[in-house]
């Protein structure tokens, strides 16, 4: 049974619902007002919708309502089809993400190619990736990061919580470097007999 909420729970929550944008949560307390224990009534409102259809969490540090994973099946034919990103697309959004911020220039010692500049403004224009400054390095090169869309898009809460070469490795996603160097050994041996 849902306890009854309290108004400053009830203010967190028409905040939240009625922004177009996640908030943080200094941007909650400049809606709701002074007074308001923004930390506890987000606690509280986290409990409230525990097992139900949507629910506020954190991604990146804002608040935002979420439908609840197991039903996001149930809206997927609302949604548009999303455009499929290119391979040096999604080379370049992993190694934004891993290495931010990071130039141009950096990316492209990392992939071993040049990168289009459609490529990054294909990225900026999903939300996934902002410009974060320039470099203090001559010619001041311009550097991109990860942005909070990208953080909500992926279901991650921080960088932190991207995988690890363990993991990419556990999921079958690398091929371990020993064996490749084992494999190009063999064939060399083979290819002297």
């Amino acid at each position: 049974m849902m306890r009854e909420p309290d108004e400053d729970a009830r203010a967190v929550e028409a905040a939240l619902f009625a922004s177009e944008e996640p908030l943080s949560r200094a941007e909650i307390a400049d809606v709701v007002g002074e007074g308001v224990d923004v930390a506890d009534a987000l606690d509280r409102l986290q409990a409230d919708y525990a097992g139900r259809g949507v629910g506020p969490v954190e991604r990146g540090g804002k608040w935002h309502f979420q439908t609840a994973p197991d039903l996001a099946h149930l809206l997927r034919r609302e949604r548009e089809s999303p455009r499929k990103l290119s391979r040096a697309a999604v080379e370049t959004l992993a190694i934004i993400a891993y290495h931010e911020p990071v130039s141009r220039a950096e990316i492209e010692a990392i992939r071993g190619v040049q990168i289009s500049k459609g490529t990054l403004d294909v990225l900026m224009e999903a939300g996934w990736v902002r410009p974060a400054g320039r470099r203090e390095a001559p010619g001041r090169p311009l550097t991109y990061a990860t942005t909070a869309v990208f953080l909500a898009h992926f279901g991650l809460e921080s960088r932190r919580d991207l995988p690890g070469l363990d993991d990419l490795k556990a999921a079958g996603l690398l091929d371990p470097v020993d064996a490749i160097l084992e494999t190009l050994e063999v064939e060399s041996e083979d290819q002297d007999v």
